[in-house]
């Protein structure tokens, strides 16, 4: 199985994505510039956290035009698994493959911190290796992670099953305290939680090895 790690310029969790393939799920990954133009090779994209481009003008609005983002796109659309994290959650709100958007946390700072969870859908091929309404813990690192969406949006949410993860106390003021969504068609996920930071004891906890061992069971329901 092989996973792309699309690092943008300023991309500064590609390595850890990059790691806990590797090292914690032992699957192969490549770490592939935002230069790339075809990613129909891999089997899984991953885009990771960071601060693309510095995150001048809004957090993602500049890297939804580089110029892996069709790619991107092309590779979504053929139905096989994309997941953006923190960064790569806005960038892909951004690019217009996941609905809503990330706005400025409520209370205006940066949160860094261990951030209890609930799964809410455990049925997608994110989240298929967790118990139904399981409680999870992953680290958060943003300052821009305030989920926003309309209400009909919401409702559209709800009504497909797309809030994968929820926070069990709200850190950022997300609407309806979202933690991650996936697109209608369930194989495109954002979350603003960082799986690829929990997938050791060292690190505090394995919870986020799930999201990467989900993915694994979903590729080999295909094969």
């Amino acid at each position: 199985m092989k996973f792309a790690v699309v690092s943008f310029p300023g991309s500064n969790c590609d390595e850890d994505l990059y790691y806990a393939i590797t090292d914690g799920l032992h699957e192969a990954a490549t770490v592939v510039p935002h230069t790339t133009t075809d990613l129909s090779d891999f089997d899984v994209v991953l885009i990771p956290g960071g601060f693309s481009y510095g995150d001048y003008l809004r957090s993602g609005a500049i890297a939804k035009f580089a110029p892996v983002m069709p790619a991107v796109k092309d590779f979504a659309n053929t139905g096989k698994p994309v997941l953006g994290i923190c960064n790569g959650f806005q960038i892909l709100t951004e690019a217009g493959l996941l609905p809503g958007t990330l706005q400025h946390n409520q209370q205006m700072q940066f949160i860094c911190e261990p951030e209890p969870l609930q799964v809410e859908n455990n049925q997608t091929m994110f989240t298929s290796a967790f118990q139904d309404q399981q409680r999870i813990t992953l680290p958060i690192a943003h300052g821009e992670g305030n989920y926003y969406c309309d209400e009909a949006t919401l409702a559209s949410l709800r009504e497909n099953h797309q809030i994968a993860f929820t926070y069990r106390r709200n850190p950022n003021g997300s609407v309806s305290d979202i933690a991650g969504i996936t697109n209608q068609a369930g194989n495109v996920l954002g979350m603003m939680p960082h799986p690829e930071r929990a997938v050791e004891d060292i690190q505090g906890g394995t919870d986020g090895l799930l999201v990467f061992k989900s993915l694994v069971q979903a590729h080999l329901r295909t094969v």
